[in-house]
């Protein structure tokens, strides 16, 4: 039987690699899916490659106060929340870094995190589902050169715990999930942003960071995605899953 047969879920950051993966695996499984993000025409590319009637778009903003308070507002009645939106930002040290880019990734990858959890506590009220957040390997551990960026991600487990500790007695479940680097445009920025011009050893650098020598691809983050929105997580609230092929194990 479908793991998600019945739900609904809304996804944010929905048209990157991530977000995509874990959206075609959720309908894949029996989920009708709502898929959020900034870029309409990657939504519409991605709403079509689904079945009619399965996945609704809708172009949003998520550090935009009412662009979010309107999509939740529009969504139907929802099972699962995934809060996927982020951006890495600047590579770069500190003292070169603008501050503009710590602006922007506090925006998207925190406010945009606690824009998704007040609208989505409320939104899974009554079904009392299950809200996963993207977080990274870089909340877990400092990162070089990425000093914004792994501090929003650190930031956004501090706000999973606290929320999941506010909500645990109602029976909504909040985790977090923490990839390594995964194989996406992101990942490509990053590796031009650590060695201009020459991205391929940067990669191959990343690389060798994993016990398992590669970057992990979206579908095997989308596979935590779903074990952490069906029933056979029913007892997991307030917890770091990380997806991350060895990285944090040494």
């Amino acid at each position: 039987m479908a793991q998600l047969s019945g739900k609904h879920a809304l996804i944010t950051g929905a048209a990157g690699g991530i977000g995509a993966a874990t959206a075609h695996l959720f309908v894949d499984e029996g989920a009708d899916v709502t898929l959020l993000d900034r870029d309409q025409g990657a939504l519409d590319r991605l709403v079509a490659e689904f079945p009619a009637g399965r996945a609704t778009a809708i172009c949003c903003d998520v550090t935009d106060t009412s662009q979010m308070k309107a999509a939740f507002d529009s969504a139907p009645r929802l099972d699962v929340i995934v809060l996927n939106a982020g951006i890495a930002g600047e590579v770069a040290p500190i003292t070169e870094q603008d501050e503009s880019n710590f602006d922007q990734v506090m925006a998207v990858n925190v406010k945009g995190t606690w824009l998704g959890l007040k609208y989505g506590v409320a939104a899974l009220a009554d079904t009392k589902g299950s809200i996963i957040v993207t977080s990274s390997v870089a909340g877990l551990r400092g990162i070089a050169r990425s000093s914004a960026y792994s501090a929003s991600k650190h930031a956004v487990l501090g706000l999973v715990k606290s929320v999941a500790a506010e909500v645990g007695g109602t029976g909504l479940r909040i985790n977090a999930v923490c990839p390594s680097p995964v194989d996406t445009n992101m990942m490509r920025s990053l590796e031009e942003g650590a060695a201009p011009g020459a991205s391929a050893k940067a990669k191959a650098a990343f690389e060798r960071m994993m016990l398992l020598r590669r970057y992990g691809a979206p579908e095997e983050i989308a596979n935590m995605m779903l074990f952490l929105a069906s029933d056979a997580s029913s007892y997991c609230t307030g917890s770091v899953f990380t997806v991350d092929g060895g990285y944090t194990a040494t």
